[in-house]
């Protein structure tokens, strides 16, 4: 049986979060109490999840066993200090100092998450259990040719991205009584929700991926416009390579705006939660935007947001965070030089999901 958690364990959490991400660190005080503990925990727990994916000295065996191991840790079968003791000597200096401090603290964040209720619990259980099964399995295929298909992509994002958005909805549901009356239709947007954040990711890490050896992009995709991602190279130029980026930037936009109808269903009055929802919408989409700019780009940094946009962002979803109207304005203002999805209907969510 786990420790309850002690103040220097809910310490430790608040400090590594701004160590490991400086937008969850920005985002996350803006919700209720009641959720800020459990969505903070929820977040390092994925973080050491794609610790585990990510760290390129461990081989795809390694990779799967610990990611096994830590979701057993996660729902209270397995030690969480023997994990960390059997982690943290394989790390690589591929892996940041943060993530190597949080793995080695693993049992911390642990004691914390034991000390949820039985709803929290489960949710927090059953992301990471997907979550580190996916892309466990989703590396052992990885390679510079990119995924099959549209729809391997989206399989992919969901794992990655859309149990999260699960994840977060349950915890929101679970909070508030309002917010569960719009259940059914909320968990189904909470996936589009995610894939339109893990798109804007995948465009923007195009390159930096590639030097690791893996690609995300769908070739069926860049197929249809004649181009071959085995002949993808920094600063492509090529026509054809731009097009197939365009129509992804497209399908992008469209997922970003059913997290804006997601959105629009928590009440006007949880601002706390809306604000957690818009800001990560606008950095979305101000990345597209700069993607879209500079689709020869070579680079992330050359395409990620600024500080002032970053501000902007934060000033301008804040002022507007009750008025659907207003979001809805801003969101077509921002989006207007993003390409449309055209038509491409997998995005498209069903007629009864109307934009309230």
């Amino acid at each position: 049986m786990t420790n309850l958690p002690s103040t220097e364990d809910e310490r430790y959490q608040d400090f590594i979060l701004q160590g490991v991400s400086r937008t969850f660190a920005l985002t996350i005080p803006q919700l209720p109490e009641a959720l800020r503990r459990v969505i903070g925990n929820a977040y390092l727990l994925c973080r050491i999840t794609d610790t585990i994916e990510d760290d390129n000295a461990l081989t795809s065996e390694q990779t799967r066993q610990l990611s096994e191991m830590f979701s057993e840790v996660v729902s209270g079968n397995t030690c969480a200090e023997e994990f960390s003791q059997t982690l943290y000597p394989l790390l690589s200096d591929h892996t940041i100092p943060a993530e190597h401090d949080l793995i080695k603290n693993t049992a911390a964040v642990i004691r914390i998450t034991h000390s949820f209720n039985p709803t929290q619990r489960a949710a927090l259980e059953r992301c990471v259990r997907i979550m580190a099964k996916g892309m466990a399995d989703y590396q052992e295929t990885e390679s510079l040719a990119g995924l099959k298909d549209l729809s391997a992509m989206n399989q992919y994002c969901y794992f990655v991205a859309g149990v999260v958005g699960e994840m977060l909805t349950e915890l929101f549901c679970d909070y508030s009584p309002t917010i569960n009356h719009h259940k059914p239709v909320l968990m189904k947007l909470s996936v589009s929700f995610g894939q339109g954040l893990q798109m804007t990711n995948i465009l923007k890490d195009i390159w930096e991926d590639r030097q690791r050896g893996a690609c995300w992009l769908p070739q069926d995709i860049f197929d249809k416009h004649g181009f071959d991602l085995k002949n993808l190279t920094p600063g492509m130029t090529d026509e054809k390579f731009q097009a197939g980026l365009a129509e992804l930037l497209g399908i992008a936009k469209s997922h970003l705006r059913n997290a804006l109808i997601y959105t629009h269903l928590i009440p006007p009055e949880e601002k706390g939660i809306r604000r957690f929802c818009l800001w990560a919408i606008g950095m979305a989409i101000l990345t597209l935007n700069n993607i879209n700019k500079n689709r020869s780009f070579s680079e992330a940094n050359q395409v990620k947001i600024n500080r002032r946009s970053v501000k902007a962002t934060i000033i301008a979803t804040s002022l507007f965070a009750r008025y659907n109207w207003a979001l809805n304005l801003l969101f077509e203002i921002t989006s207007k030089n993003l390409p449309d999805a055209g038509s491409f209907t997998d995005v498209i969510l069903s007629d009864h999901i109307k934009n309230p």
